[in-house]
């Protein structure tokens, strides 16, 4: 950097004739660095050129090498500067530069602007260079130009630069916005109309059959703010001042409307069989109120698994995404108020989507206030439901238990079949590990390791017929929080067929048992209990059938298990054995 302070001091009575001598030159550049050699200059400009639009390196005489951004009108290039100095981008002692003080043009390679003579002072009328490979290929059918050309009066290149001049900052970004959109434009949305913009205004006149002047008239700069707005038609966009929540902002008024409050949500719903919904956040509350809410959401249906999350000290980012909607959530703490809002859209229109979710985070206004905690109505509440909301459900649970100190749990082959995720006890990731279908089990090994209260010890002795038997197991499939017992007796060590691998058991189960562990009067673990078989043939109710424990350790043998043996034959009370079942039965959830 002293370096470059250097050559501005002996550059500046240069730089000051040539502001006296062209002061009426509508040609000027940025320059941002100069460096002592040529391939450290060309190292910076292609640095620079990665970032930025319109970059160029001159030769500064002196043995120093300039890199510049241009060429622009003197009103852009102070735009230029203002906005990428804000930014960060270039250094803040970047200055204005005029052509003289340039010499030879190094970068981008074979360029010579200067010689070629692109850059003499042009007259207001004229119009940019553009090169016929930057010309956008022509078309076979020219688009249809939007009404709002025919009502408004065409403009000379020079009447059309003369109104342009009168745009205020914000217009200018929402013409580049406008363009980028299209897919005609790809820099920085600074409001400076440097090369890069020019081009692509050139490109979108001649892909909607006008004259490429790479300036736009009038009508023209209304015609492509109308095709950029035209995604918008129909969604009755309207500013909205919630009083109660605290909040301001444009929402899609024609598809969503204001249905209830249940804190910390206001619940602008879908109208009519619509899609759409808006949820708008409001509440009080610290860091820790606001990683719980980030929790939270992410258990609800509206939330779907896949997508992006990112949680910091003041805000949370939360994305989910499935074949039916697409959910995206901000909130952020201020003042010890979290506020924010939810937007849900139908997959497959992204486009409206993004155009939506863009005037809602420009338009969200915080307002005094957040809603009350006691809003809403009491007597709708659900065990299913936050807030109003539905929790996210996987499509069927069962039980299974811990085999090993790792935390690795045999669970029924039924539980895990086209699941996309599977849980233990709806928190814990867990991956299939291994799977017999013909026997009906499958080991589960979780995504991170665990210490299980309880481990399953198989007896070697086989328990005597009509001896009393227990099954734990979650038989409401999670709405219990801890397993339940199922007593009952042993009615034979084989199946009705004569199957060595199966036991069969007089109790009545529920769905959700299966792949509980089956405990023996001394507490050890006989069998994993089966699901009851469908079809036509129907069992009686306290028929149930369970994979006896020899057949479970041949298979965690196979994939690399040692099953834990027990000798004990003392007898355990029931409560002992419940005590034994909870620490080592837990939920195994299948979700889409």
């Amino acid at each position: 950097m002293m370096r470059f302070l250097m050559v501005c001091v002996a550059l500046f009575a240069t730089v000051g004739q040539d502001a006296r001598a062209q002061s009426a030159e509508a040609v000027v550049w940025v320059q941002i660095e100069a460096q002592p050699n040529l391939q450290d200059g060309l190292d910076r400009a292609e640095d620079y050129a990665r970032r930025l639009e319109d970059v160029n390196g001159f030769a500064l005489g002196g043995g120093w090498f300039g890199i510049v951004l241009g060429p622009y009108t003197a009103e852009d290039a102070q735009q230029v500067l203002r906005v990428y100095r804000a930014e960060g981008l270039i250094p803040r002692d970047s200055y204005i530069a005029f052509s003289t003080s340039l010499r030879q043009q190094f970068y981008p390679q074979n360029a010579d602007l200067l010689r070629r003579g692109a850059l003499t002072t042009p007259a207001p009328q004229e119009t940019p260079q553009i090169t016929p490979e930057e010309q956008p290929a022509p078309t076979e059918e020219t688009p249809e130009v939007p009404e709002q050309v025919t009502a408004l009066p065409d403009e000379t290149p020079a009447e059309a630069r003369r109104s342009e001049r009168t745009l205020a900052a914000g217009e200018r970004r929402g013409l580049q916005i406008a363009l980028q959109w299209a897919g005609f434009y790809n820099g920085a949305i600074d409001g400076a109309f440097g090369r890069g913009t020019r081009n692509s205004m050139a490109a979108w006149q001649a892909a909607n059959g006008f004259e490429d002047t790479g300036i736009l008239t009038t009508a023209q700069r209304a015609a492509l703010i109308g095709q950029y707005n035209a995604v918008l038609e129909g969604l009755d966009l309207q500013r909205v001042a919630d009083s109660k929540t605290g909040i301001e902002l444009v929402l899609p008024t024609a598809l969503v409307a204001l249905d209830r409050y249940e804190p910390p949500f206001a619940q602008f719903n879908a109208k009519g069989d619509g899609v759409a919904r808006v949820l708008l956040i409001s509440q009080e509350g610290d860091r820790n109120t606001l990683a719980g809410l980030y929790q939270i959401l992410q258990t609800l249906e509206i939330v779907p698994l896949e997508g992006e999350r990112s949680l910091d000290r003041d805000s949370f980012l939360l994305i989910g995404r499935n074949d039916e909607i697409v959910s995206e959530t901000r909130a952020r703490l201020e003042g010890g108020q979290i506020k924010g809002f939810t937007l849900i859209w139908p997959a497959g229109d992204e486009e409206r989507r993004t155009r939506v979710l863009a005037e809602m985070q420009a338009s969200f206004t915080r307002l005094p206030g957040v809603l009350d905690a006691a809003a809403g109505n009491a007597a709708d509440q659900q065990i299913d439901l936050i807030a109003g909301l539905q929790i996210r459900k996987p499509r069927l649970s069962r039980s299974g238990f811990y085999v090993d100190g790792s935390g690795a749990v045999v669970t029924t082959s039924d539980a895990v079949q086209s699941c996309t995720r599977i849980t233990l006890d709806e928190e814990i990731e867990a991956e299939l590990s291994t799977v017999d279908a013909g026997l009906g089990i499958a080991i589960l090994k979780p995504a991170q390791t665990l210490a299980p209260p309880q481990v399953a010890q198989f007896s070697p002795i086989p328990p005597r017929l009509q001896s009393d038997v227990a099954v734990a197991g979650y038989s409401y499939e999670g709405i219990l929080e801890a397993p339940s017992m199922t007593f009952g007796t042993l009615a034979d060590l084989k199946g009705l067929r004569g199957e060595q691998d199966l036991s069969r058991l007089s109790l009545t189960s529920l769905p959700g048992d299966a792949g509980g562990p089956v405990f023996d009067a001394n507490g050890n673990v006989l069998g994993m209990l089966l699901p009851r078989g469908g079809g036509e043939r129907r069992l009686p109710e306290e028929v149930t059938f369970a994979l006896a424990g020899s057949a479970i350790a041949q298979v965690m043998e196979k994939a690399g298990l040692v099953p834990g043996a027990r000798s004990g034959t003392e007898a355990l009370a029931p409560e002992d054995i419940t005590t034994r079942a909870v620490g080592m039965t837990v939920l195994v959830s299948c979700w889409e």
